[in-house]
């Protein structure tokens, strides 16, 4: 049993000495690997953006292709210029209508709430004296491990005898 409880700590000990070890040795490997992964969502991101778009266009060609007053009736809202067909009356919109429509145009927009690059626990190990501090935790953690756990050397009566008479 004691043999199990020693080899059991002996694990813990180095497993959790030699990861701090390697992960303030990694820090900078660890960084660039979540800002990558940061700027690839962002690219796949864009990328649906553009899909859609694109598909948006060519629908609005397709259209423009089927129906040839399409383009007459969009040209005006595209262009801006007010309609003057008579005995036809516009609705008039108001500063509050564009606010309105431009606050709902613009919520998809605020949902997007784009996760911090790094982890709070890598933002830490990346100052200095973390860093430092982390370093020589592992390498004493490895270092007990070591010195009280590791494999103890049993010494047989006849060797005890020989050192005591020496």
């Amino acid at each position: 049993m004691a043999g199990f409880l020693r080899s059991l700590f002996f694990i813990l000990f180095f497993s959790v000495g030699a990861a701090a070890l390697s992960s303030s040795i990694l820090v900078d490997d660890l960084v660039s690997f979540y800002r990558n992964k940061q700027l690839l969502r962002e690219a796949e991101n864009s990328k649906d953006k553009l899909k859609t778009l694109n598909e948006d266009y060519d629908a609005l060609l397709s259209y423009m292709k089927e129906d040839c007053n399409y383009l007459d009736r969009i040209a005006l809202a595209t262009v801006g210029i007010e309609p003057n067909e008579e005995g036809t009356e516009y609705p008039r919109v108001t500063a509050e209508q564009l606010a309105a429509a431009k606050e709902a145009l613009t919520k998809d927009k605020k949902l997007e709430v784009f996760e911090p690059a790094l982890p709070d626990w890598l933002e830490r190990c990346r100052e200095p004296r973390r860093r430092t501090l982390l370093f020589f935790t592992g390498a004493v953690l490895i270092l007990v491990s070591f010195a009280c756990f590791g494999h103890i050397k049993k010494v047989s009566v006849c060797e005890s005898d020989l050192v005591k008479g020496q």
